[in-house]
């Protein structure tokens, strides 16, 4: 019982990212397995290196994409506590759209926008015990990212932004007792900021090294919750908790073999050891929250740890109109043993992609990815939660389609 949570982003189930990261933002982006940063290019360069921004050709360019997101129904076989029912999440569908925006040069400078969702999705569980914890856990983020690039000379770009992330979340849960039984019902809301920072280096024409960081993020969330169980207990007030977007490091490197096939690999360090407890705040009247305290008010431990992903995409000019492209990406779960519970019952796994644009003239091109991204099973056993059992069928389809339009 000690176990719920709120506006936990760890309520997530997420693409290639570890814990509740997502990467793939774009139609490139998806098609490379986010095996892009040194040879991004065109409008969505904006977000996923703003450095090479300042290496366009063109004028200016913005891109419009849309992504259909299916999460496979997570299935639990095992027990917690004496319960040893067994439980399956429920399958979730979602459409995001993203938008980039590269700007015409101004003298050695270009500025570019980024619209995008980094964070967040759900899982919702219909049957005890997970049911207690994640019934209805939705959050949604989203994200406006200003940045500037700055050519120092043929070989070298910087990049800089403002991080704002807006994030959005609901939370309800009912869990059945010996002796009473609780439930919560709490919304909340957050706008937070943080920076990013980008770095692209041409040794040669046809090799490019590149870096990028992106700040971590507290989100401080605040709401109203109402808090009950069978005998008594009531909270209806204030609560706000904080929890990280962690800070990300990518080192990549791209190389064009006859000026036709680039393949890139990025190194990708998500920095979750910040994410240590999560610990909500009740500021309102708590005369009847003695029943509820030991559930709802004790902090709940995390101890996540830094993870790394290890990405590799490939991208072919099969002729002047036509480009296609695939990634594959391995990536670790921050989440231990010891804490991990029905809100993210995370794993490490492997993602695979492919994808294609289409030039139907020198100004608009088209494009379409997919991707597939599955967890291995993992088992738990008798850790923090109570929970001894393995979870299993995670797994993530993507599809993106994009329209770019240079001018």
């Amino acid at each position: 019982m000690k176990r719920f949570g709120l506006l936990s982003l760890a309520a997530t189930t997420a693409l290639t990212a570890t814990g509740y990261k997502i990467p793939e933002q774009s139609q490139k982006g998806v098609a490379l397995s986010s095996a892009y940063v040194a040879n991004a290019h065109g409008a969505d360069a904006s977000y996923y290196n703003p450095a090479n921004m300042a290496f366009e050709t063109g004028k200016g360019a913005f891109e419009v994409d849309l992504s259909y997101i299916h999460l496979t129904s997570t299935r639990f076989e095992g027990a917690v506590g004496a319960d040893t029912s067994g439980a399956s999440s429920k399958k979730e569908n979602f459409l995001i759209p993203t938008f980039y925006y590269v700007s015409p040069a101004v003298d050695n400078f270009r500025f570019g926008l980024a619209l995008t969702s980094p964070a967040g999705l759900t899982k919702r569980w219909g049957d005890q015990p997970a049911k207690a914890s994640a019934e209805e856990f939705s959050l949604m983020t989203y994200e406006i990212n200003p940045t500037i690039a700055y050519k120092i000379n043929d070989q070298l770009s910087i990049g800089a932004g403002l991080r704002m992330i807006y994030s959005d979340g609901t939370v309800k849960s009912t869990a059945p007792a010996a002796l009473a039984s609780f439930a919560r019902d709490m919304e909340g809301d957050s706008l937070d900021f943080g920076y990013n920072l980008a770095l692209t280096y041409k040794p040669l024409k046809e090799f490019t090294l590149a870096a990028t960081y992106r700040s971590m993020i507290d989100l401080n969330i605040e709401g109203d919750a109402r808090l009950s169980n069978s005998i008594g207990g009531l909270y209806s007030g204030p609560v706000s908790i904080s929890i990280p977007v962690p800070a990300t490091l990518n080192l990549a490197a791209a190389y064009t073999f006859n000026e036709k096939t680039t393949v890139e690999f990025v190194y990708d360090k998500a920095y979750w050891s910040k994410y240590k407890t999560l610990d909500f705040e009740y500021q309102g009247d708590k005369k009847d929250f003695t029943t509820l305290e030991a559930v709802f008010d004790a902090p709940i431990d995390k101890s996540w740890k830094d993870t790394e992903s290890y990405r590799l995409g490939v991208t072919h000019k099969y002729d002047s109109a036509w480009t296609v492209m695939a990634g594959l990406v391995y990536f670790e779960t921050p989440v231990p043993e010891k804490t991990l519970s029905f809100e993210l019952p995370d794993s490490k796994g492997m993602g695979y992609s492919l994808g294609a644009r289409h030039a139907l003239s020198e100004a608009i091109e088209l494009g379409a990815s997919f991707m597939y991204a599955g967890r291995k099973d993992r088992t738990v056993s008798n850790n923090d939660s109570g929970i001894n059992g393995t979870f299993s069928n995670t797994a993530v389809y993507f599809l993106s389609l994009g329209v770019e339009y240079k001018f």
